[in-house]
């Protein structure tokens, strides 16, 4: 994920500061604050408490070292709130939530909670469904025989891959052999790789050769195919571990329902590929994941291993997640393609939680057509994670995009960089036609604090228990400060937020009533907070490279289960922008 936490506490405060006090002391801290703010959001403005008359706090004591909540406690809180309340409120309020420490504490002793358990609360995507009548996948065929350099194979469309194998062309033992020899000799500079997959790799591989020589119906596209598991997907016996050091030791017990379904489909799994700690930036308890690009500098986040893999030819495709930018943002970066799909469409079972209400798992690849491959195999709803629902999923390769509408504002372009303002250009070049689209002015950042919340609830043990402090990233915008930040959001401003969250959703609804997708620089209009948020997917492609030869990407986002629709448009942009081909230099 990626995005901008809210303020920094003082240095002095020990849920903030480590070397403040014991830990004991932060976690009594966090206990009892919590009570009295009933975790309150730090932004929020208000209006400014009342005095704190001396009587609030026992003669010779100071409010702040009192045991226990007092009326001065209240009135401290009502800072952070921004509410008022009197003296005489102040003191009711305090005789009640003194109880709250030992309730929370109970919970905690008599009843633990893992990251898998999720809130009974289930999002269902607000909006009218455009899903097809029927599942459908058509790519297209190879048109030519196998390239005869090594490189040349793991850079070949999935499509074409799968054709070679099915003709008896090569092999998937060949073409995981170049992959594990690829992941073995590149991955160590890119820091990409947290572990290659080789005994079960080899297995898979001449499974699926044998399967074919003994004549066995192929299961897809993607049979025999090697690929890349973000580091957050479960796979049996395999180290799964969340790219953070308090987990760097976690061995899975099982397969995350991705993972199950891509080796039913006769995939091949060659590494579990790095992320930033806990679905955060690049920065993991090995390293910071490079772009292929530029290799100084990193390759973005979260899912910054499967994005840096694909682009340098380590894997064919990858499996990413995303709940803020995190297959967006390493895509821009990396020069990928990345599908977000519909929230509930990918089932999450088996995935570790970071916000039950926006994750999402899609593939990363490098052209439309790999991504609406993986798409096809990922497709439907699991028992495992309630939120998940099964649509038809179809896309066609030769489907016209022409006469689709697409909406955009020219607001978005204005400032944008040239390489944007030329795909609005290719687009009508191909037969689209944009409509102008408007989105209300309204405050999207009060959506930050749904994330904020449930991250914080996804992760609270290493909060209460001072491991927050293992993480590499420390920064004031990391995980660990926003974690203790999100202890004071209010449970009334949690669900405000989500209410507003319905009425962005209907918004949203009422603009794809005109439209078949829309278009806009990745991070414009608040397009990528707001859709997170509503469920709708999103398309990211390469548009053309900078001044610095690295690459950019522009974002389609599209309409609820209308994944199909959006691969069409974003597949006629491809071919007509002409770079997806092109390879990082020293990774051709």
């Amino acid at each position: 994920m990626s995005a901008h936490p809210p303020p920094v506490p003082p240095a002095n405060d020990p849920a903030n500061n480590p070397a403040a006090e014991p830990h004991p002391s932060r976690r009594r801290f966090l206990t009892s604050s919590g009570v009295v703010a009933a975790a309150v959001w730090p932004g929020v403005a208000g209006a400014t408490p009342g005095p704190v008359p001396p009587e609030a706090t026992p003669p010779g004591v100071d409010s702040d070292e009192a045991d226990g909540i007092t009326p001065g406690s209240i009135a401290e809180a009502e800072k952070l709130a921004g509410v008022s309340f009197t003296h005489a409120e102040r003191v009711v309020i305090a005789e009640d939530v003194g109880d709250f420490p030992a309730r929370y504490e109970r919970r905690r002793r008599d009843a633990p909670l893992v990251n898998a358990d999720a809130p009974a609360q289930v999002l269902v995507p607000s909006g009218p469904s455009h899903a097809p009548a029927a599942d459908r996948l058509v790519l297209t065929p190879p048109t030519a025989s196998p390239p005869r350099r090594e490189a040349d194979l793991l850079y070949a469309p999935i499509g074409h891959l799968a054709g070679w194998m099915e003709r008896g062309d090569i092999t998937s033992e060949t073409l995981t052999r170049v992959s594990l020899r690829r992941l073995r000799q590149l991955g160590p500079a890119l820091e990409c790789v947290v572990t290659r997959t080789e005994r079960l790799a080899l297995e898979q591989a001449r499974r699926a050769d044998r399967a074919r020589v003994e004549g066995e119906p192929t299961r897809g596209p993607l049979h025999g195919v090697p690929w890349g598991a973000k580091d957050l997907l479960d796979t049996a016996g395999e180290r799964t571990t969340w790219g953070a050091r308090p987990f760097q030791h976690r061995v899975a017990t099982g397969d995350a329902a991705v993972v199950r379904r891509l080796a039913d489909a006769g995939a091949v799994l060659t590494a579990k590929l790095t992320l930033g700690a806990l679905a955060y930036g690049d920065i993991w308890f090995g390293g910071k994941t490079r772009n292929p690009w530029k290799p100084t500098q990193g390759s973005s986040g979260s899912s910054a291993g499967s994005a840096a893999a694909v682009a340098a030819g380590l894997v064919s495709f990858a499996i990413g997640t995303e709940t803020l930018g995190s297959i967006v943002s390493p895509c821009m970066r990396c020069g990928t393609t990345g599908l977000r799909p519909t929230f509930g469409r990918v089932p999450r079972s088996g995935a570790m939680s970071l916000c039950w209400s926006m994750d999402k798992i899609g593939p990363i690849g490098r052209s439309v057509e790999d991504c609406a491959a993986v798409l096809a195999t990922l497709n439907g709803a699991d028992d495992g994670d309630a939120a998940s629902r099964s649509h038809p999923f179809a896309f066609d390769a030769g489907v016209p995009a022409a006469g689709r509408r697409v909406g955009y504002h020219p607001s978005w372009f204005e400032s944008a960089p040239a390489i944007d303002q030329r795909v609005l250009e290719v687009a009508r070049r191909v037969g689209l036609e944009l409509v102008e689209v408007d989105l209300p002015e309204w405050p999207y950042e009060t959506l930050l604090t749904i994330l904020y919340a449930e991250a914080a609830t996804a992760f609270d043990e290493l909060t209460l228990e001072d491991r927050d402090d293992e993480l590499e990233w420390q920064a004031p915008e990391a995980w660990p400060n926003s974690f203790r930040q999100a202890r004071f959001i209010p449970a009334i401003e949690y669900l405000q937020a989500d209410r507003f969250r319905r009425k962005v959703a209907a918004m949203m609804a009422e603009r794809f009533q005109d439209v078949d997708a829309i278009i806009s620089p990745s991070y414009a209009a608040s397009l990528l907070l707001i859709t997170n948020c509503t469920g709708h997917p999103s398309l990211t492609i390469r548009a053309g490279f900078r001044d610095d030869d690295t690459p950019r990407g522009i974002t389609l986002w599209g309409r609820l289960f209308d994944e199909g629709t959006l691969l069409t448009i974003g597949a006629a942009l491809e071919r007509e922008l002409d770079v997806a081909n092109r390879r990082p230099p020293g990774f051709e």
